[in-house]
């Protein structure tokens, strides 16, 4: 094996070498010598990119590296389209250029001792880019180069190590790391050649639970097929829950597969998706992937890895339908888990006995017996302390969500109605079960678990218990001045109810104060209202309702948003029946849409504001919700002048920021005069990357931090700071210290946290604003 420069065969690596052959190519060549089953394979070394790349010579003279970076250095990242073409350059230049011969020699007689060790001229292989900061801790890089499966014959090998290499200058890969502070010129990528899985079953594995972060149990994901289908998040797996030690399987969920990814059968190369009921047959579909056998064997090998690395593995793995054995594809560390090893609560729940399980939207354990309702007539049957079962919540249903101990429904993500309102309410709620109001039956009594996302049988004593405990030893006092931030921190208020909960957090003012539930609360189509000629009592409604929360944070300031209800959430009120009947609510009359189409409507909020101005609350300001077009700012002021309310002068004037047109024509919008935005990430998100957010089956993909979205947001952020115009956040991702972190960062003058989230932000921002003045002073200090 010595005779090779640019080859490491798996057996001679191991963990020390990521700087060799990347995180993944160590990981495989560690788990080699611990006596794990890995396929066999070798990496094509990082210092093979690295020749390849400064002997390569161009036309001009240059090397290859010398015109990667002159072309880098010329990229503005934050110009999408220049981004997008330059890293294109890059790749298909690597790509284009032949092999230098002695790289591609020792990769021809490297495959062919592989293929020899199966009695074989030539096997099927897996060629994985392993970037050399990859898989660490501090800067993991997981799913930013490329994989290619199936790849036969030594020609097919050169070129997908070739297209391995160009995948480091995707424009993803390019903006994560001008982003993070690595130096392009630092980061190599060696290529993986691994023995192919013919995968029968194939999935991942964590060797400590990621949902509860408890370390006594293992979590096992299988499906049909390759495991690209479970890695990529394109079919739902089967899910095991296993008890390290005692291999007990606490918890079985069989999933139904509709797709699995096989070998093309007509070319024999590369993978597609097949639907498995035509590929294995209909039995398949909910059969249960693994035995009970096999999910043994999975949890034991992993368990061993994880001793062998000392913390918690993320796994790959898959049974080889050629000789049945189990194969370890790929390993890395969990870097999410938090460093608790098991709470007690986690100790009480093993005994009990799950009925359901979906995301964990509002944190807490709420216990109760359940009501299951469909819509907005049937609120009466929930009680005070029941279990409020529904397919969706929407905003009629929110008298009936305050009486309930627990929300439990079918559909939606941590960003649905359900999960916002639940959480400023402070009620427990597991929303995405797809199945609760199937599984449930009115009068069963149930346990609730909000920050798991578990729905237990019974009243769960323990659990119960010890929520009341916690909710009797009130909120602790830390003497000593306030955490004061540069960046402000303000808080979401949906209800007037929760204002005073809302203002005790301390928080510098309220980011966002939705009309939606205060107009849909007074029992009626507020059409209906002003049709009957009942405006005046529409208008006393609203000004009750804000003045309540612009009372509670005088004078901190207060953003009220105006009405952004969909058609679907109006319809099942009194009065609603005349609403249009729309293919999907979240994309039609809705926002200031609906607001300048109904002037009548939008003129009773401005009415109310005016009032409250009158009155002498100066601290409010006023938000219009999804605009897209300069003319909607310019026509909602008209209205507000009709009423006799002066924007700038009477109140603070902005629009939320929620999709890609208004983040992409910030400049002219703040020359039709705004004094503020407010990024909507719920929506924002939604609308840049085409996902419905309240839809469990493709929520996983659902990502505020998505380069896309950042790119929106830092675009605005920037501008806004050229003309004066204060930037805010408002949607979920305002209460995600992560990114709060980066919005900090990058300038925005304050966050809209969830009230159980302002004093973990508000920490969150002052840590990051020193770590921010220490730079500057080291920099200061360097130069």
């Amino acid at each position: 094996m010595s005779e090779y420069k640019f080859i490491k065969w798996f057996e001679e690596l191991g963990k020390g070498d990521v700087a060799l052959v990347g995180g993944k190519g160590a990981n495989l060549g560690e788990m080699t010598n611990a006596g794990i089953p890995v396929p066999p394979g070798f990496c094509v070394t990082a210092e093979a990119y690295k020749y390849f790349v400064e002997n390569v010579k161009l036309e001009d003279g240059k090397t290859l590296q010398e015109w990667i970076m002159g072309v880098i250095a010329e990229t503005n990242v934050d110009d999408s389209k220049q981004l997008q073409e330059n890293t294109a350059k890059i790749r298909q230049k690597i790509i284009e250029l032949p092999m230098l011969p002695e790289i591609a020699e020792e990769i021809e007689k490297a495959y062919k001792e592989l293929s020899q060790r199966f009695n074989k001229d030539a096997v099927y292989v897996a060629v994985r880019s392993s970037a050399t900061a990859e898989d660490l801790p501090e800067a993991s890089f997981a799913g930013q180069q490329e994989t290619y499966l199936d790849v036969y014959g030594v020609d097919d090998v050169i070129d997908k190590v070739k297209k391995c290499w160009a995948s480091l200058w995707t424009a993803r890969a390019t903006f994560y790391r001008a982003k993070q502070g690595f130096d392009h010129s630092k980061v190599y990528l060696s290529a993986v050649v691994q023995k192919m899985v013919n995968s029968e079953t194939s999935g991942v594995m964590f060797t400590a639970n990621p949902v509860t972060n408890d370390r006594s149990e293992i979590m096992i994901n299988a499906a049909w097929g390759l495991g690209e289908a479970v890695v990529s998040g394109s079919v739902s797996p089967d899910e095991y829950i296993v008890e390290k030690g005692t291999w007990r399987i606490k918890e079985k969920y069989i999933a139904k597969k509709e797709v699995m990814v096989v070998r093309n059968p007509e070319t024999g190369k590369g993978t597609v998706y097949v639907k498995v009921a035509d590929f294995l047959g209909p039995e398949y579909v909910e059969k249960q992937v693994l035995t009970e056998e096999q999910i043994i064997e999975v949890a034991k090998i992993g368990a061993k890895i994880e001793e062998h690395y000392g913390w918690p593995q993320d796994i790959e793995w898959a049974y080889d339908k050629d000789d049945g054995k189990l194969y370890i594809v790929q390993s890395r560390p969990i870097t999410t888990l938090k460093e608790e090893v098991k709470t007690e609560e986690a100790k009480m729940t093993e005994e009990m006995k799950v009925l359901l399980k979906g995301l964990g939207a509002s944190p807490g354990i709420g216990a109760g017996k359940v009501v299951i309702i469909f819509d907005a007539s049937e609120i009466d049957k929930v009680k005070e302390g029941d279990v409020l079962v529904t397919t969706m919540t929407n905003p009629d249903m929110v008298p009936a969500m305050k009486r309930a101990s627990a929300i439990v429904t079918d559909e939606g993500g941590r960003t649905c109605h359900a999960a916002i309102v639940s959480r400023e309410l402070g009620i427990p709620a597991v929303v995405g079960t797809k199945e609760a109001t199937k599984v449930l039956k009115d009068g069963m009594l149930v346990t609730v678990d909000g920050t798991r996302g578990v729905v237990y049988e019974g009243i769960v004593k323990s659990l119960v218990k010890k929520e009341e405990e916690k909710a009797e030893g009130g909120k602790v006092v830390v003497a000593g001045a306030p955490l004061v931030t540069a960046t402000e921190v303000k808080v979401n208020v949906s209800m007037p109810e929760v204002a005073e909960r809302a203002a005790a957090t301390g928080a510098d003012g309220v980011g966002l104060l939705r009309a939606e539930h205060m107009i849909l609360g007074i029992g009626a189509h507020p059409i209906k209202f002003i049709r009957e000629g009942k405006e005046d009592e529409l208008v006393e409604k609203l000004v009750e309702g804000i003045r309540t929360v612009v009372e509670a944070f005088y004078p901190r300031r207060v953003w009220y948003r105006t009405l952004d209800a969909p058609t679907n959430e109006f319809r099942e009120l009194p009065g609603g029946e005349e609403e249009p009947e729309e293919r999907n609510p979240m994309l039609g009359w809705r926002g200031i849409r609906r607001g300048l189409d109904q002037p009548e409507l939008l003129k009773a909020e401005f009415k109310a504001i005016k009032r409250l101005v009158d009155e002498g609350y100066d601290n409010i300001g006023v938000m219009l919700p999804l605009v897209s077009h300069p003319e909607q700012i310019r026509k909602a002021k008209e209205i507000a002048l009709e009423v006799g309310l002066v924007p700038h002068k009477d109140v603070e004037w902005g629009v939320m920021i929620e999709t890609p047109a208004s983040a992409l024509i910030i400049e002219d919008l703040i020359k039709e005069g705004i004094d503020f935005v407010s990024f909507g990430t719920n929506d924002l998100t939604q609308y840049t990357l085409a996902i419905d957010r309240d839809n469990e089956r493709v929520f996983k993909l659902y990502d505020e931090k998505h380069p896309a979205v950042l790119k929106l947001i830092e675009n605005v952020i920037k501008t806004c700071k050229k003309y004066g115009v204060e930037t805010s956040i408002c949607g979920q991702a305002g209460s995600d210290p992560k990114m709060v972190k980066l919005l900090v960062r990058l300038g925005i003058d304050s966050v809209s946290a969830n009230p159980d989230a302002v004093e973990l932000v508000r920490k969150t921002v002052a840590r990051e604003e020193a770590r921010l003045r220490l730079e500057a002073a080291r920099k200061a200090l360097f130069e």
